[in-house]
């Protein structure tokens, strides 16, 4: 974009649509990141990135999974973040090879000796810099770009302003957290995990200490436990809260970052369609009239029914109440509400349905489409597999529901 034009309120005419980012923790969640409108996804190899507990993929899988995203114009980029130690080169290595052979889009790397690695094995796939690798500078994105960096996830304790400086001055690609789970320690450099589980957070391993509920207890009275703050069910002195920018993306869109990724490797396909769905809708209606912009209440609302801790806007703006810990709230959503996701729809109102919580004929559901409002439906019909009629659907079964509309394979159900 050679030239932006402005409004009289300084918002650009002219900008480039941000790429939407996804999760993609298996290869469930990559068909739901997809079908709920992702432009890209990040995952990961069942080694060398920073959730080794989020099922991942193995490197056919790795194959299958480009090749699904490509046939549906979906990018994929793929972790290898860890810290590396010196006996794991060479492995590390033939996962690069990997990497190139299955034609990612880009490989995600914190470690400047896995940088020189894939410079050298795979020259072809672009290189983009991890959070963990903390980028807090325009000065810092240069030297990166002049080693051959092509994006740089920008560190999560930056302000938008500096954000924005930052994309004004380097002339490289930009990515920023936009939705979930913060680390309470610096671009996510944390020993908490290392020192009490033995579980070392910067390869893949941690074990959330930060969400532990602590006491004080004195050198004298080692018995006796004091509170620090707390809530029914205990406290929390780390506990961050879930950062939420619903609100703002015509400010992050205009800062001229190039991606916007959601965070959740391991949260369930609720969340992730959820929070796909919702950016989707919000970035597309900016796109189509931004000087008519405004938030679309629903957005709000469909966000505060995955589970989630209180929301926040981060460092953003500056604000120290955003960034305290989260004494209170721990858990806000209704974790039970989800049902499970169509499979297929057969004679235009029965479905196929994967049930992952308990469903009775009676309940009322809600249908999370892509790009559409949640729509409520009653259940005119209760089926097992064989069509037999059924009062109720017990977890990890397949059972046939009617319902009033067609709807499509891996549109979400829940509750009302």
């Amino acid at each position: 974009m050679s030239e932006i034009q402005t409004f009289a309120d300084n918002r650009p005419v002219g900008f480039a649509k941000p790429e939407l980012l996804a999760p993609a923790g298996n290869f469930e969640k990559l068909e739901i990141a997809i079908h709920y409108g992702a432009n890209a996804v990040y995952l990961a190899g069942k080694d060398f990135s920073l959730r080794n507990y989020s099922g991942n993929f193995t490197d056919s899988q790795l194959a299958q999974a480009v090749s699904l995203a490509h046939a549906n114009d979906v990018k994929v980029y793929v972790a290898c973040n860890i810290y590396a130690r010196n006996h794991e080169h060479e492995r590390i290595g033939q996962f690069l090879e990997t990497v190139g052979c299955i034609g990612a889009d880009a490989i995600i790397i914190s470690d400047p000796g896995i940088i020189r690695q894939a410079q050298q094995i795979i020259p072809h796939i672009p290189i983009h810099l991890s959070t963990q690798a903390n980028t807090t500078s325009y000065s810092s994105a240069l030297f990166w770009q002049s080693v051959g960096v092509k994006r740089v996830n920008l560190a999560r304790e930056l302000s938008l302003a500096e954000v924005t400086q930052i994309c004004r001055h380097a002339n490289m690609e930009t990515e920023i957290f936009i939705h979930g789970a913060m680390c309470i320690s610096y671009s996510g450099r944390c020993l908490l995990s290392t020192f009490l589980t033995n579980r070392d957070s910067n390869r893949g391993l941690c074990s959330h200490p930060c969400r532990w509920r602590y006491s004080l207890v004195e050198e004298l009275r080692p018995d006796d436990f004091y509170p620090v703050i707390e809530d029914p069910r205990g406290t929390y002195i780390f506990n961050s809260k879930d950062l939420c920018m619903i609100r703002h993306l015509p400010e992050l869109i205009e800062s001229g970052v190039t991606s916007f990724k959601i965070e959740g490797r391991m949260k369930g396909i609720h969340y992730l369609a959820t929070v796909v769905k919702t950016y989707r809708d919000a970035i597309d209606t900016y796109a189509a009239d931004p000087q008519n912009y405004a938030l679309n209440p629903r957005w709000e609302q469909e966000l505060s029914q995955v589970y989630h801790r209180k929301y926040c806007t981060g460092f953003f703006f500056g604000k120290p109440e955003e960034i305290a810990p989260n004494f209170k709230d721990v858990h806000q959503g209704q974790i039970h509400r989800f049902i499970g996701k169509i499979l297929a729809c057969r004679n235009h109102t029965y479905h196929l349905v994967e049930i992952r919580n308990k469903l009775c004929r009676t309940d009322q559901v809600a249908v999370l489409a892509p790009g559409k409002a949640i729509r409520n439906t009653d259940i005119l019909g209760l089926y097992d597999e064989n069509g037999a009629a059924i009062d109720q659907a017990q977890p990890n079964t397949r059972a046939i529901l009617k319902l009033a509309h067609c709807f499509s394979k891996n549109d979400i159900l829940c509750k009302i």
